[in-house]
């Protein structure tokens, strides 16, 4: 038996956003927005994991906020703009999750609160040292993402099965 690399999954709330008057998915990063998704990337591409597929919602900011993170890697992992991620719970980010192709290893999701949030909360069922905890005092603020690692395959994932092994808010 070999022992297979975790997968593993970011999850990415889009940056802060601006309130013109638009409808909520049309809605623009602000200015502080642009510059923490720079600084998220910036983070991301510290976290050394290649990624090999992005699934990002629909909606401006995040098209935004991945843009200008995307930027800051070293490699461009394949995007796919998913309708379904806007305005999902964290039971339907899961179905999204359970049909990314096996080849996918490593996953960053852009999405939304309270689905992102959520999600992160249903799917650790563990966590490396002080990672839930930091993550409770910051809360899932915007532009904060968290790190993932479960073993198996996308089909598989389901709550309680992965470990929390990193979290990372502009407000840290």
């Amino acid at each position: 038996m070999s022992v297979a690399e975790p997968r593993r999954i970011v999850l990415f709330r889009h940056a802060k956003a601006d309130w013109p008057q638009v409808s909520d998915h049309e809605r623009p990063l602000a200015d502080r927005g642009r510059k923490d998704a720079a600084l998220a990337g910036r983070k991301l591409a510290d976290t050394g994991i290649p990624f090999d597929m992005a699934l990002c919602s629909t909606a401006t900011r995040t098209r935004e906020t991945w843009k200008l993170a995307v930027h800051e890697l070293p490699h461009r992992p394949k995007t796919v703009y998913e309708e379904r991620l806007y305005e999902a719970s964290p039971g339907e980010l899961i179905a999204v999750l359970n049909e990314t192709p096996d080849d996918a290893h490593n996953v960053v999701l852009i999405g939304h609160n309270p689905g992102i949030q959520g999600l992160a909360d249903v799917l650790a069922g563990q966590a490396e040292g002080d990672t839930r905890a930091r993550m409770a005092a910051h809360g899932f603020h915007t532009g904060a993402f968290a790190v993932l690692s479960v073993e198996g395959s996308w089909k598989s994932l389901e709550p309680g099965v992965c470990t929390l092994t990193d979290y990372w808010a502009p407000t840290e």
